[in-house]
């Protein structure tokens, strides 16, 4: 993977949540500092937590890190402190849109009912708008997919496959998939 200097454009959203699962904490980080160094800028909710523990890996790569929250909700606290860039989006389905709509790649953590929400926008999306890979990096999020397979919530038909997604259990996983999605990219 090249070094980081922003010149390809990429974009990934991550959903992950404030309070971290037990032990997520790093891997977000890494997470961060991996997608930055592959040359993908940030966006997040903007908040603290697993956010900003990515925030932190991708910000000492210089990419940029973008917040995307809804305009209504000054509420929900500051934002962290490697925000470089903020979205006030008017309604919940256009904060979604600000995420999605011209994202290369979602990468999903653990977290709270907000997390879940914008993980199961991401999974719709997918399937039902344009092809979009969806990853769900670390425990907390792959024993989530085994739950949702498992209790047919998530299933695959002939006409919704899910070759989107993946589950990758930690930081090394996500640099070998990584490499694949650059490999795939590069063959168009």
């Amino acid at each position: 993977m090249n070094p980081t200097d922003h010149a390809t454009g990429l974009t990934v959203a991550l959903f992950a949540g404030v309070v971290p699962p037990d032990g997520e904490e790093p891997l977000a980080e890494e997470a961060g500092a991996l997608l930055a160094r592959a040359g993908y800028a940030l966006r997040h909710g903007g908040y603290n937590g697993l956010m900003e523990a990515a925030a932190r890996g991708a910000a000492r790569h210089g990419v940029p890190v973008t917040a995307i929250t809804l305009a209504n909700r000054p509420d929900w606290g500051a934002f962290n402190p490697y925000v470089t860039t903020t979205v006030y989006a008017p309604t919940v389905g256009a904060r979604l849109h600000a995420y999605l709509d011209d994202a290369d790649l979602v990468v999903a953590m653990g977290g709270g009912v907000g997390t879940l929400h914008e993980l199961t926008a991401a999974l719709y999306y997918s399937t039902t708008i344009r092809p979009l890979p969806v990853r769900l990096l670390g425990p907390a999020a792959c024993r989530l997919s085994a739950f949702l397979r498992a209790e047919k919530w998530l299933f695959e038909l002939p006409t919704r496959p899910l070759d989107f997604l993946r589950e990758l259990p930690d930081v090394e996983a996500l640099e070998e998939d990584l490499k694949a999605l650059d490999a795939g990219r590069c063959e168009r």
